[in-house]
């Protein structure tokens, strides 16, 4: 007898089961990478994204399939990363979407959402491509959907769809030349199959059972390094502070809670704010000096259902580290903010040094996500913030978040280099233009920009020509490879020849973290040598996985 119903329990289950079969998969995932050099994320950023929905609806969900829906549309939103994360967690909006007030669901009513889903996925790509994580979701659900009676159950619809799932997968490189000349299918497709195992797996009653983070958090203890907080400290960086909570109807009128109203007292005692309601649950994150207080002045509305508190200074990341704290003061509302992303030491204090407002952490490997950038957006008090995701992986992230956000107008910029978003903002001036001449501006200049990058090869492989070889050094410009070389210098020196760089008034040179001083004075040494005309700038950017960036303009 199988299943025929399913409840929020069952699919909050099937989603952290979801998430668990990928994270014990999601290296395969990463090394389907077309380009051969250790970049592939797409692995990381679906777990990510999917991780941050099963987060959301939490270990024991106790209501609706309705909410349960929406509760991971929501953490999914806020937690997307990559092209890849956005689309699947547009993939689930359009489930929540359709799964609105609804208690429970038999095979045809889920069958209906996971085609809502599929359309709303479609619908987050400007030009969608076959061959992709978008063919194969809407194979297999069409297919799925074909082979619905009125004998169906949950095991043979999810036997169907994960059956047609693996079949598309199989398809992509005939429909993607990329795919077939790399010998790989689609990384997104592959990722989305190993979810849709680990929710068949729980309608099998066959799941692998590993604890959510969220569940091991309790039995496994945090190491914490308490010798960063003595008794002759003073608190500098604040509290990070989180929590649910449930608006009870004892305390409130719940139907007219405010959020605005919340937000507002929030951003007033603390920071990196990020505030909203689901159904009679209010998810809080704020850095504040007093949490004590936020406390008291939430439990006024209802009551908590998770807390996490931690003292920011023992918090041992470099990234938490690096967006501490600062205590709350009255900014100036001005008329522009800047953001941008960039990975690597040096280039993000080049961008703070051009006048970005924020730097959000994350590049090739390491997407940040959409609510990264909503905590970039709240440290600014403008009007009107541009974005610049500097990586063609990370502008439809951007994009979410600035859809999410109300607080200013926010306008991406669709730089898809460290370079591009260099000679932007260097050129940017926003003190007399209005917000479209600033747009156009910035696309214009994005668009006369050259960006070459120098980077090992991980892989034997053939492309554009080029006999690429392990452990050489490839020259590139977005996904042409123009040369490969046993010598990074050389590599660098011979691509910015292929580029002409000698007709260029400058160029600069960003310097990866495996570069060593020799190595860079050398090359600059090399570069005035080959083209006597053009200004060489050497920037020592400390990013991962680039060697160098070639910016020429």
């Amino acid at each position: 007898m199988g299943y025929t119903v399913i409840d929020g329990n069952l699919f909050a289950e099937m989603v952290r089961e979801g998430a668990a079969n990928l994270k014990a998969n999601k290296q395969i995932v990463n090394d389907l990478n077309v380009f051969p050099i250790p970049d592939g994320d797409t692995g990381d950023n679906m777990f990510m994204t999917i991780d941050s929905g099963a987060t959301a609806v939490g270990s024991e969900h106790g209501g609706s399939l309705g909410s349960a829906a929406a509760k991971v549309a929501q953490g999914m939103l806020l937690g997307a990363r990559g092209n890849s994360g956005v689309i699947l967690s547009r993939f689930f909006a359009g489930i929540s979407k359709s799964l609105e007030n609804v208690e429970s669901a038999d095979v045809k009513t889920l069958h209906r959402a996971f085609e809502k889903g599929v359309g709303e996925a479609y619908g987050a790509v400007s030009v969608p491509v076959e061959g992709t994580i978008l063919t194969v979701f809407k194979d297999a659900v069409r297919f799925a959907g074909l082979n619905i009676n009125d004998k169906s159950t949950y095991e043979t619809y999810f036997a169907d769809f994960l059956d047609e799932l693996r079949k598309s997968l199989d398809r992509t490189p005939d429909l993607l030349p990329v795919l077939k000349n790399a010998g790989v299918v689609d990384s997104g497709g592959a990722g989305f199959v190993y979810i849709a195992e680990g929710m068949k797996n729980v309608i099998d009653g066959t799941s692998i059972g590993e604890k959510h983070p969220e569940e091991a958090a309790t039995t496994t203890k945090k190491s914490v390094d308490v010798s960063k907080f003595t008794e002759d400290s003073v608190l500098e960086f604040g509290y990070c502070t989180e929590f649910l909570l449930r608006l009870q109807n004892a305390k409130i009128d719940v139907s007219s809670f405010n959020i605005g109203e919340l937000t507002d007292y929030l951003n007033s005692v603390g920071n990196s704010v990020v505030a909203f309601k689901d159904g009679t649950i209010v998810k809080v994150h704020v850095h504040t000096m007093t949490p004590g207080e936020v406390l008291n002045h939430c439990q006024q509305y209802g009551e908590f259902l998770t807390l996490k508190i931690e003292n920011m200074t023992l918090q041992h990341s470099e990234v938490k580290i690096e967006n501490r704290y600062t205590p709350a003061v009255s900014k100036p509302r001005k008329k522009y903010g800047v953001v941008s992303v960039a990975a690597g030491k040096g280039i993000k204090e080049t961008f703070l040094s051009l006048g970005c407002d924020e730097v959000v952490d994350g590049g090739q490997s390491m997407n940040p996500s959409a609510e990264d950038f909503i905590h970039a957006f709240d440290n600014i008090n403008a009007e009107t913030i541009f974005v610049f995701p500097n990586n063609g992986n990370i502008i439809m992230t951007a994009n979410q978040a600035a859809s999410i956000y109300e607080k200013a107008e926010v306008v991406v910029i669709p730089s898809k280099t460290i370079g591009e978003g260099y000679a932007a903002i260097s050129m940017f001036d926003g003190t007399t233009e209005t917000k479209e001449q600033i747009t156009d501006e910035m696309n214009e200049i994005i668009a006369g920009v050259v960006t070459g990058i120098v980077s090992k090869a991980v892989r034997d492989t053939e492309k554009d020509g080029v006999n690429v070889r392990q452990g050489d050094y490839i020259g590139f410009v977005g996904s042409k490879i123009y040369l490969d070389e046993p010598d990074k210098n050389t590599a660098a020196i011979d691509l910015a020849r292929a580029l002409g760089a000698g007709t260029y008034d400058i160029a600069i040179v960003v310097c990866g973290e495996d570069v060593t001083e020799e190595e860079a004075g050398a090359l600059y040494a090399a570069m005035g040598e080959t083209f006597k005309r053009t200004e060489t700038i050497m920037i020592d950017g400390g990013q991962p996985i680039y060697d160098y960036i070639i910016i020429l303009e």
